[in-house]
């Protein structure tokens, strides 16, 4: 691997993505880091590792994993996939059968709860276990439509993952104790959740099969946001880059041609769709950099600190 090569590829990505050319000094600070950390860690495990990238809406997960993957497999031959949690969502449809069944709340994609963690474990443990002709298919979902993509158009990893990356707002939460769910957080849960049913029921799935998801990450990296303002900030950017990248202004999806059934958010349906959010992200926080085993602070305009590894006790 050569330098000139390496920086050819961090370039491209950059030109690619839409990035500020400053982004080659986080790739220098905080990116190469991170992947001496992954490399290490494969290498001591001598097996297929599971790496997971926590951080709230907008702080920068999608972008920082397709750094990682990239590099890792063409500068590191580490042959590495990568998916979101967000990619396991249930479909409209298991969403909408859950909000009758559960909660109205639950049609909305996010929480713990909304997600198809069986789903996850399978493909996980495919990639782990897959010969060098085999192939996996990866889940996909796609939020201007807010559905999961027909298991027919999912990207396809061949061969067996060297290494596994895993990124999600939730990933690695905690269940809080049952006394902090009696008072509402925000006006969502205090006018639509007045009961608690919906934040219980939150609570209890974190308390059980999102802990055994979680449970197989061999690393966890938190990218730590400033602050909750920030996190509905970056959110509605997000949306607005949606809208700009699907062509279809908040409310209009319907009539757009050859872009039907679009699910664009105004940015004041974003601050509602945050606050389904808020309750364990503002947990996570507070009580997850402790834990995290790497570190990174993501300040104001988005830049990242260079990486805090944990020491392992």
């Amino acid at each position: 691997m050569s330098d000139s090569e390496l920086r050819t590829t961090i370039d491209a990505l950059i030109d690619k993505e839409g990035l500020p050319q400053n982004y080659a000094a986080t790739v220098e600070q905080t990116i190469l880091p991170l992947i001496e950390h992954i490399v290490s860690l494969r290498n001591a495990k001598n097996r297929t590792v599971v790496v997971g990238i926590h951080g709230a809406q907008g702080t920068g997960k999608s972008t920082l994993a397709l750094f990682l993957t990239r590099l890792l497999c063409d500068h590191w031959q580490y042959p590495t996939a990568s998916f979101s949690l967000d990619d396991l969502y249930l479909t409209r449809a298991e969403r909408r059968a859950l909000s009758e069944q559960v909660h109205p709340l639950f049609k909305t994609r996010g929480v713990p709860g909304t997600h198809d963690l069986e789903l996850g474990t399978r493909v996980v443990d495919q990639l782990r276990t897959a010969g060098s002709g085999d192939h996996t298919r990866i889940p996909a979902f796609d939020k201007s439509r807010d559905d999961r993509v027909p298991r027919s158009e999912w990207p396809v990893f061949e061969g067996r993952a060297e290494i596994v990356l895993i990124e999600g707002w939730c990933l690695g939460a905690l269940p809080e104790d049952d006394q902090a769910l009696a008072a509402p957080l925000n006006t969502l849960e205090a006018e639509e959740d007045p009961f608690g049913i919906w934040r219980r029921y939150v609570n209890q799935c974190l308390k059980g099969k999102y802990q055994a998801f979680f449970a197989e990450l061999d690393s966890l990296i938190m990218l730590k946001a400033p602050s909750m303002s920030r996190v509905l900030e970056w959110r509605t950017l997000q949306e607005h880059k949606l809208a700009e990248k699907t062509g279809c202004a908040p409310n209009e999806g319907a009539s757009a041609p050859a872009a039907e059934d679009l699910r664009i958010m105004s940015d004041q349906e974003v601050a509602r769709f945050i606050m389904h959010y808020e309750r364990v992200t503002r947990s996570c926080l507070k009580e997850l950099p402790s834990r995290a085993d790497v570190l990174i602070e993501v300040s104001d305009d988005h830049s990242l600190s260079r990486p805090v590894f944990r020491t392992q006790s």
